[in-house]
């Protein structure tokens, strides 16, 4: 899941634009001034995208702009400005930013756009929750930034947990997805794969951040 700093003064705007790339399928941090939206990326979980307004109230958008390609020169940043003359255009692209979106503006162009800047960092094929990161066309994981030394079989088990979060797979079901249809063996191998997957991901069974057994059923992912 594509992790998106929404950076927008207007509580009407930014609530509006937070909801729906929720339901479009991305996380949002959504910060209304530019010291909080610097603390967000400086201090928190770095962002894959920024959607910053050029108009805020505690410094101009340009010096947020900055102050970002400091943190990370590759950083997609998708800039939204009620001013709509070239000069203003120009400026925000020559300042850095990646792409340039004018107000008002359709919500499905935003979602276009955030996509084919995505898409071209090369992060749209990839999910976050919290600590642990998925790159579904390499298949592999990391967490906290360092990369899982995961099995075929692991990694396959994960993303299929993975896909859908909350979800309660029963053993049957993780056996077809990952060991497919004709395999002859025990349910308990998914089990024994489960507790190889905890010990990689250091996850307490007792108190798991990533996988919770449901007592009777199967496996759920627990997602944010």
């Amino acid at each position: 899941m594509a992790r998106i700093l929404l950076v927008e003064d207007d509580p009407q705007v930014g609530e509006l634009v937070k909801r729906f790339l929720e339901k479009e399928g991305l996380s949002v941090v959504w910060a209304r001034a530019g010291r909080e939206a610097l603390r967000e990326a400086f201090e928190g979980e770095k962002p894959d995208l920024v959607v910053l307004d050029r108009g805020l109230p505690d410094m101009e958008g340009l010096e947020v702009l900055k102050a970002l390609r400091d943190l990370d020169p590759l950083l997609p940043v998708l800039l939204l400005t009620g001013r709509a003359d070239e000069d203003s255009r120009v400026e925000g692209l020559l300042e850095g930013a990646d792409d340039y979106l004018g107000k008002p503006f359709s919500l499905k162009e935003l979602l276009a756009r955030i996509k084919a800047l995505l898409r071209r960092a090369g992060k749209e094929g990839r999910r976050r929750f919290g600590p642990l990161e998925l790159d579904l066309e390499a298949r592999q994981a990391y967490l906290e930034g360092e990369p899982l030394k995961l099995s075929a079989t692991e990694m396959g088990l994960l993303l299929a947990l993975a896909q859908a979060p909350g979800r309660v797979y029963t053993r049957e079901e993780l056996l077809e997805r990952v060991w497919g249809p004709d395999f002859a063996g025990s349910e308990r191998v998914v089990d024994a794969y489960v507790r190889l997957l905890r010990k990689k991901l250091k996850d307490d069974p007792h108190a798991p951040r990533f996988i919770e057994t449901v007592v009777g059923v199967g496996y759920r992912f627990l997602g944010e």
